[in-house]
């Protein structure tokens, strides 16, 4: 199945809504527990957030790392209200700094001590310049963490996954999810692009039957 392109940023409030008050606590929790175990050297500096959503994975990294801050970035207005929310009855406002903008247009007074992201690449037409976004603004053997879906081999495949994993979700939750399934790359498309950008020390896994996970240091 060739790659359907869905949009780039989530500009409808209610789309933003449905997605903000969706149940990913196990998947985000899996995520920052992945990252506490492969890096548990990253206790101090700033952790580089592309595509942050409501701020669920910073809030729960910063909760289990206090000295840590978060730079997190995310291009839609909508998505950050409920961000800049969640912040606040975390307590976090001092700690996690949120920014409106494509990553694209990012520029960083430094460069970062981590770059993590989640659920950004899908959405990315060129995932050069996501690629080329995580070697731009990761300091010199600065640790990666990025997740994403996984392309099926059909839209049959796609469906049959929402089925099972969203069965009882709301119907917009539904139908993002299934969109975002045929716009995700293939494990093959991120090794070959990792490969090409020349961040060969980063390694790819699938740990599931719906995402991959790319993990490593930049130099």
């Amino acid at each position: 199945m060739e790659r359907i392109l869905e949009p780039e940023v989530m500009e409808d409030e209610e789309q933003a809504r449905v997605y903000a008050n969706a149940d990913f606590a196990e998947e985000n929790q899996g995520f920052v527990d992945q990252f506490l175990a492969l890096y548990p050297d990253v206790r101090e500096g700033t952790v580089l957030d592309l595509g942050c959503g409501p701020a669920d994975i910073p809030i729960r990294l910063l909760r289990s790392r206090p000295a840590l801050r978060v730079t997190a970035v995310d291009a839609s207005g909508p998505m950050l209200h409920w961000a800049e929310e969640a912040i606040r009855r975390a307590g976090f406002q001092n700690r996690i700094q949120l920014v409106c903008r494509r990553f694209q247009d990012l520029q960083l007074d430094s460069p970062a001590d981590a770059v993590i992201s989640n659920s950004l690449v899908h959405h990315v037409p060129n995932a050069f310049q996501f690629w080329y976004a995580v070697k731009t603004f990761a300091k010199p053997g600065a640790p990666v963490l990025i997740m994403d879906l996984l392309r099926p081999d059909t839209p049959e495949e796609a469906q049959a996954l929402v089925d099972q994993c969203a069965a009882d979700e709301p119907e917009q939750l539904r139908h993002d999810f299934y969109h975002s399934l045929l716009s995700a790359f293939t494990e093959d498309e991120v090794a070959a692009q990792m490969a090409e950008m020349n961040l060969s020390r980063l390694l790819i896994d699938v740990p599931d039957d719906r995402h991959w996970l790319v993990s490593g240091r930049v130099y």
